[in-house]
Order: structure tokens, then C-alpha cells, then sequence
């Protein structure tokens, strides 16, 4: 069996705890050892961050086409044509790459990185058929939310069809997206929307995709998509909760400055129960992924208010010895912890 050697280690280890309780007799414990073959090169890590960097180059030259004025104008006078006619041109290439990408999975359906990436091309061409149909409609009102909002529910019926987790992830964040938009533009893209700063409202959303997340487990036909929302579900709640501890619900920066920081203690308490719930529920439900989430966040709260408090009163030379003496102590637990799960397996 070949394994990397993080999982060679694991396995060996458990094969030797066994072997000391009696659970396994020498030879067979010997068999299974030698059975463990490990893998000179993680190729599949590889793979996976290289395809990665693949579709990060590929929105960034798309950015740059964008943002260079020669290029765009070159690409006018290449594809010009009426935004509609652009917009199925770029559907039926969706559909395409789409059709593609289903046939190649079903054919290589271990080739699951490069399946994704090519779904993500899909994705790509998804996105520029509804940009050139708001062209085509004259979406000049600041409504294009409702843009956003079919491009979500395109990205969730197909996440859904074609179970891919990528193309899922895109309909979150295109939800999210309709969520900041469509509030900006109820309220004439004020601060507020019912009294609610923009931090604040996806809180609310980052909390209910987290609930999301966490219904999923128990509903077999949405259960591939679980993950990716939990994550985003805690990506939006903790890092708006991050900001929100640091501004408040404040709207602008002259009424947030002639706020004390004390004031603002209520948010940063908010921050520290909901962490504590994440890892409340991490450890009781040996869910990993929301521990992981807790902790982070905590640490993240703790250190922003050391700086918010003890930056500008504190000498600099006695502030960065107790922020050394912190990340020291921070270390020294968790060096004693990990050493502490070393004895425990041993």
C-alpha cells in the first residue's frame, strides 16, 4: 500500500499501539508494516496546487484584459457584435466546456483536479454570458444584483446536477454577493440597510450558511456539498465578525474614529462567544474543520485587541517583548499538548 509519509508515520504508530495491546500478534504486525510502502513525492499535492495556480493565472490575465484599454479595445474589434449575441456565444461555449467536462469525468473520473479545473473554464464562461446579457438588457440602473442573483442560482442547479464541489462554491459566493448588492442598492448604497452596516449584515448570512452547513449533514442528496458550505458559511461569519469587532456598526470612518474602543468592547465579546461556541462544537462533535475555525479566530480576537489597546499607550520596545512572551507561551502550550498526544499514542 503506498502512502505519503505523514501516513506511513500514523500507520506504523497504530500498527505498534496494537501490537503492545495485544490486539495483533507479531508476524501479522510485521506483514502490515511491511506492506507500507511510502511515496518518494507527494505528485498528488502537485497536481493539485499546480492546476490551482493554473486558474489564479488565468484570472489575473483576465483582469489584465480588462484593465488594459488596448486589449479591450482589440477585443471589441475582434467580437463585435451585440452584447445578446456575445451573451449566447458565451453560453453555448459554457455548454460546451460543460458537456466536455461531464464526458472527460465520466471517462477519468480520478482525474478529479483537472475535471474541476475544467468546470472552472465553464464557470469563467458562465459569468461572461450573464455580464454581456446585462449589457444587452441595459443594466445601467445600479440594480445588477438581480445579475448576481442568476448567476448564483445557474451556479447552484448546476453545482447540484453535476455534484462538483467548485461549481458550488462559486454559487456561495455569488449568494453572498447578491446579499452585499442588492442591500446596497435597497438602501440608495448607504451604509445602512435596516439598520444594519454592511460587516453586520453578513454576520446574519455568514451564520445562517453556517446552519446550512451544518443541516447538510443529515440530507443525503446534498451531503457532497456539506463541506464547502460550512466553510464559507464560517469564512463569512468570522471574518464580518472580525471586522465588526474592530469598526462596529458604524457606517463611516469620522464616526468610527470619535469612537472609544471600549465602546466597541460588546463586538469583540460577540467575536470571542461565537469562537467559543466553534470550539465547543469542534470538540463535542469531532468536527475538526469548526474547532479549527474557533481557535483561529480566537487567537485572531485576542491579538487584535492587544494591539487596540496597548499600541498607541504602550512603549514599542515593552509592547513586542509581551507580544514575544505571548507567541512564546502560545508555543510552549502547544509544543506541551502535542507532546502530551505523542505519549498518549506511544
Amino acid at each position: 500500500m503506498q502512502v505519503s509519509k505523514r501516513e506511513a508515520k500514523f500507520l506504523r504508530r497504530a500498527i505498534v499501539e496494537w501490537q503492545h495491546t495485544q490486539r495483533l500478534d507479531p508476524e501479522t504486525a510485521q506483514r502490515l508494516t511491511d506492506d507500507i510502502a511510502v511515496i518518494p513525492f507527494d505528485w498528488k499535492a502537485l497536481g493539485k496546487y499546480s492546476f490551482l495556480l493554473s486558474i489564479i493565472c488565468i484570472i489575473i490575465a483576465l483582469v489584465a484584459v480588462i484593465s488594459d484599454d488596448y486589449l479591450r479595445e482589440l477585443l471589441h474589434v475582434l467580437f463585435n457584435a451585440p452584447p445578446l449575441a456575445k451573451c449566447a456565444g458565451m453560453a453555448a461555449t459554457a455548454g460546451a466546456i460543460f458537456t466536455f467536462g461531464l464526458r472527460r469525468r465520466g471517462k477519468y473520473p480520478d482525474k478529479s483536479f483537472s475535471n474541476e479545473a475544467i468546470f472552472f473554464l465553464g464557470v469563467l464562461a458562465v459569468a461572461g454570458a450573464v455580464y454581456q446579457l446585462g449589457l444587452a438588457l441595459g443594466k445601467d440602473s445600479g440594480h445588477f444584483s438581480l445579475l448576481i442573483l442568476l448567476s448564483c442560482l445557474i451556479y447552484g442547479v448546476l453545482g447540484y446536477f453535476f455534484r462538483s464541489g467548485l461549481i458550488w462554491l462559486f454559487a456561495l459566493l455569488s449568494l453572498g454577493g447578491w446579499l452585499g448588492a442588492e442591500t446596497g442598492y435597497a438602501s440608495g448604497w448607504g451604509a445602512y440597510y435596516l439598520g444594519m452596516n454592511y460587516p453586520l449584515r453578513f454576520t446574519l448570512f455568514g451564520g445562517l450558511l453556517t446552519a446550512a452547513g451544518l443541516a447538510l449533514q443529515s440530507q443525503e442528496k446534498l451531503r457532497p456539498f456539506q463541506h464547502t458550505t460550512l466553510v464559507m458559511g464560517l469564512l463569512y461569519l468570522f471574518i464580518a465578525l472580525w471586522i465588526l469587532s474592530i469598526f462596529g456598526n458604524h457606517g463611516d470612518e469620522e464616526t468610527w474614529a470619535r469612537v472609544k474602543q471600549i465602546e466597541l468592547f460588546h463586538w469583540s465579546l460577540l467575536f470571542a462567544l461565537a469562537a467559543g461556541w466553534a470550539i465547543y462544537y469542534g470538540l463535542r462533535h469531532d468536527n475538526t474543520t469548526v474547532k479549527g475555525f474557533g481557535l483561529t479566530f480566537l487567537f485572531l480576537n485576542c491579538y487584535t485587541r492587544f494591539f487596540e489597546f496597548f499600541w498607541d499607550s504602550t512603549n514599542k520596545v515593552i509592547f513586542f517583548v509581551l507580544l514575544s512572551v505571548s507567541f512564546w507561551g502560545l508555543g510552549h502550550v502547544a509544543e506541551k499538548l502535542w507532546r502530551l498526544g505523542e505519549k498518549r499514542q506511544a
